[in-house]
Parts: structure tokens; C-alpha cells; sequence
């Protein structure tokens, strides 16, 4: 981490030997000076009194074997030849420090300044890639969560999902994001994702397309007493096709804001069966859901960590309009807010509070539309079997932490890969305690156990923090009607 003495050897392109060489140097000629004083250099200072400021000649960078300079330039909030206030260097340091890594292109980041005068630092930024491109195979439960389909479901195995799935994070180094997957089982799929984040040199503007597809022959059509209905036609006929094509335009002007602006077409067709069972399904006649939709979403993330946050913030506003034009099938406007805090305590503990909502402006809704607690991210403990279908709802999560393990196992002996010689893993103890309710108009008489009434769970678990972003959860909650459960989840709660 940050600290004005440690001097890192990494393997140097030969491009930038001659700068590397210049930090040895100095570092060593430093290190000579401090020991032979009888210091210990692994505290010891690099000048006998901190300067009150610092300029910056030269930042040089390494490991970067395939990802450009650009790009990790890009999150740095300072600048070479202008003098900083040595304490607020410091903290811009270990900002960026945590900007760079949640790029999600590298397991290791380390921002070293290197002092070659009184008042001036050279900035060496150190590196470790991940592995990119990722092939991988897909076996994933369909259901809304595993509690769902141990409980609710019976561990039933067909409703599992399995295919191929090929990830490239940083194509051509400039982190562009492509995703190819193929899926069969429950539900069959293929979905196509591109996304550049930066068109422009000035790094400020950026586009994604996406294209998806999917058939099911089994499919969720209402639900009742809180529960889920699933529907299937003794032909085992598809049911239900989707189809959705998008393209999103992004905008970051500044390091921690994102706006968001996405248009999309989306094409449900279901089989004539399914209006037998539910006639407002798609609250028309016909078999078939056609829209244009427009998004605008605004995001404000400040997070030390996006996978596993324990300090920081996140806000997020958006606002959907379903049917752009008079002649189509749906006219909606759905309006959603999540607000998330993570506040360290000490070295050990923080505490982490969030906030979801969502409204939509129309008494009723398609049944492809409806949202609720018990659909993601709308979870409250010890609810996870359940679902609470309405128009509006609010969430809010609360979890104390206590760090117990934090430690890094070298498997270079197993694994020789670069991106793989190092296991990270962190095991923290919370104790949680969610709230929310769900606001539905329309009264539903069997749900009305649920609706409109305030809920809680609450209860202790364990959270696992491992390498490439991977979160295991294993939790018991216990919730205000009573019913405890074991659950396991397979990402952050918020």
C-alpha cells in the first residue's frame, strides 16, 4: 500500500527500462543511506522531515502487459509539475489506488511515491493483471434464489440452466467488455453483450449494444399467498419468447459520477394458453408485447471495493418510460432509487446501511413488469421464499460486520499463472436486520397476508470475500412472522 519508502522490483518492458532504472537508483541510494544510520527502513521515512508539499515529475507504470496506460491514467486525480499538500496527496493516492482496482482488470494495485528531492516525488504505479478472457461453463439454478429452489421447489433439477458462457474484460487492453453465452435447460437463451467505455480521447463518453433471446416451457404467471404460480401445458409447449435489443450511451465527466442513457426494444410473445390462465397477463388480448423503452439512470459510486463495499457510497437514480409511442402495447413510467452507505468503524468492523425503492405511476402492470420484495435486488432477510408483488416498495438493509480473517495464500507451487499464484480471502461476521413494505392497489385478497404491511427479518451469517470478486453468503434469518430459515447467496446483499 501507500508509503513513502517501499520500493517494488516487478519485470520491466524494455520500453521503460531507463525510467525504471532511475527509480532503482534513487530508492536504493536511500535504502544504503537509511541502514547504514541503523534504521529501520521498512518504517523509516524517505527524508529526515516530510515536506509540506510535493510535485510530481514523472509517473511510470508496470504490469501492464495488456492493459494501455490510458486507461489507468484516466482515474488519476493528479497531475505531473503541480505542486499537492503532501497530506492531501496522500489521501489522493489511496483514492486512486481503489479507482484502479475497481476497474476490475487487476487482483493487485500499489501506488508508490518515490521522493528524488526535497519537494519532489517520482510516482511508480505497480500492477497485477487478471486473466481476461474467460471461458466458462454455465450450471445455475433458474429460480429467484437457492432457498427458493431447495424449499419452494424441491430441488427439482430440471429447473437448473447450463451451457457455455465466454467473458473477454479487456479487449484490445482498453477495457471493453464482450460476453457471449449460450444456455439450455430451463430456460434457453443466447445473449450478445459489446460495451466500450470510452469513444472519444477525452475519455468521457462511451456505448454498449446488447442483444438477448430467450424461450421457456415452463414460466411464473401470477402468484398467490406469496408464492409463485409456474405454469406448464401438458405438451410441454414453449410458453413464453423474448427477445430485447439495446443500446446504452454513458457519460462520466467526473471520477465517481455516471450517467446512463439507454433505448431498447423489447418483443414477448406467450402462447395463447397462458391467457387462459392469467386473461391479464399482458392486460390486452393479444398474445404478443411490443415497446420501445427509454432509460435514464444517474449513479454516484464511491465504493473502496464494488464487489464486497466497506467504506464509501453509492447512489443510484433511474427513470424507465415503457412505450414511446402512442400506437404501442404498453404506456408506463417506473421510477427507482438505491441508496447504499458503508462506514468503517476501526480496522475490524463497519457497518453498512442501504436503500432500494421503486414506484411505477400505473395501478397495473404487465406481468413481465412486476417488481416486489423477494425479487432482486428487493430481498429481505428471512423473506427469500417469498414473493410481494405491487406498484410500490422500499427496502432497507442493515448489517454490522466484524473482520475475523484476512489473509493471502500463496499457491504459486499449484498454480504458475500469474493471475492465479495468489488467494486472497476474507471472512467477516455480521449481524443484519432488513425492513421494507410493498404498496399494491390492486388488493389482491390472497396475498394480502403480505401487502401492505411492514416486514422484517433479521439474524446472523457469515460472508465469504475471495479472489476474481467471489462473495458466499450463509445466513439464518428469522422474520416477523416468525419463520426462521437457513439461506446461502452467492453476492453481496447490497
Amino acid at each position: 500500500m501507500l508509503g513513502l519508502n517501499q520500493i517494488y522490483v516487478k519485470r520491466i518492458p524494455l520500453d521503460s527500462i531507463l525510467p525504471a532504472l532511475r527509480i532503482f537508483l534513487f530508492g536504493l541510494f536511500y535504502l544504503l543511506q537509511f541502514t547504514a544510520n541503523g534504521q529501520d527502513t521498512s518504517y523509516a521515512p524517505i527524508t529526515p522531515v516530510s515536506p509540506e508539499r510535493v510535485k510530481v515529475n514523472n509517473i511510470y507504470i508496470i504490469g501492464n502487459q495488456k492493459t494501455q496506460k490510458n486507461i489507468i491514467l484516466r482515474e488519476l486525480d493528479f497531475t505531473t509539475d503541480y505542486y499537492y499538500d503532501l497530506e492531501t496527496f496522500l489521501g489522493i493516492l489511496k483514492a486512486d489506488e481503489q479507482k484502479i482496482y475497481n476497474l476490475r482488470l487487476f487482483n493487485q494495485v500499489e501506488i508508490t511515491p518515490l521522493f528524488t528531492g526535497p519537494e519532489e516525488v517520482e510516482i511508480l504505479i505497480s500492477v497485477k493483471e487478471r486473466l481476461y478472457i474467460l471461458p466458462a461453463v454455465i450450471f445455475q439454478l433458474a429460480d429467484r434464489n437457492f432457498a427458493e429452489w431447495w424449499t419452494n421447489q424441491n430441488r427439482d433439477w430440471s429447473r437448473v440452466n447450463y451451457g457455455l458462457r465466454l467473458n473477454h474484460s479487456n479487449v484490445g487492453g482498453r477495457n471493453e467488455k464482450f460476453r457471449f453465452s449460450g444456455q439450455l435447460g430451463f430456460t434457453k437463451s443466447f445473449d450478445i453483450l459489446y460495451s466500450k467505455p470510452y469513444i472519444d480521447r477525452k475519455q468521457k463518453h462511451g456505448l454498449s449494444f446488447q442483444l438477448t433471446y430467450s424461450d421457456q416451457k415452463t414460466i411464473p404467471i401470477k402468484s398467490e399467498f406469496n408464492r409463485q404460480v409456474f405454469f406448464t401445458n401438458e405438451r410441454e409447449d414453449v410458453l413464453r419468447k423474448n427477445f430485447v435489443s439495446a443500446i446504452r450511451y454513458t457519460f462520466r465527466r467526473t471520477f465517481y459520477n455516471f450517467h446512463f442513457a439507454t433505448l431498447g426494444f423489447q418483443r414477448t410473445w406467450i402462447n395463447p394458453e397462458v391467457l387462459q390462465v392469467n386473461p391479464n397477463y399482458f392486460q390486452h388480448e393479444e398474445n404478443n408485447l411490443r415497446y420501445l423503452y427509454f432509460q435514464y439512470s444517474f449513479r454516484h459510486d464511491k465504493r473502496d471495493n464494488v464487489a464486497y463495499a466497506t467504506s464509501g457510497e453509492l447512489l443510484q437514480l433511474t427513470a424507465t418510460k415503457y412505450g414511446l409511442f402512442s400506437n404501442e402495447d404498453l404506456n408506463e413510467v417506473e421510477l427507482s432509487l438505491t441508496a447504499n452507505r458503508y462506514i468503517p468503524i476501526n480496522d475490524r468492523f463497519h457497518f453498512a446501511a442501504g436503500l432500494t425503492g421503486s414506484w411505477f405511476l400505473s395501478q397495473r402492470q404487465p406481468y413481465t413488469l412486476v417488481r416486489g420484495i423477494g425479487y432482486n435486488p428487493n430481498f429481505i432477510r428471512g423473506y427469500e421464499l417469498n414473493v410481494i408483488e405491487g406498484q410500490h416498495l422500499y427496502v432497507q438493509k442493515n448489517s454490522l460486520r466484524m473482520k475475523l480473517v484476512d489473509v493471502t495464500f500463496d499457491i504459486s507451487s499449484f498454480l504458475q499463472a500469474d493471475q492465479f499464484n495468489e488467494l486472497p480471502l476474507k471472512i467477516y461476521l455480521s449481524g443484519n436486520f432488513d425492513h421494507g413494505r410493498v404498496t399494491d392497489r390492486n388488493n389482491i385478497p390472497e396475498n394480502a397476508k403480505l401487502t401492505n404491511k411492514f416486514l422484517f427479518g433479521y439474524g446472523p451469517g457469515i460472508d465469504i470475500v475471495s479472489s476474481y470478486d467471489t462473495v458466499l453468503r450463509f445466513e439464518y434469518s428469522i422474520n416477523n412472522q416468525g419463520a426462521g430459515n437457513f439461506f446461502f447467496n452467492l453476492r453481496a446483499p447490497f
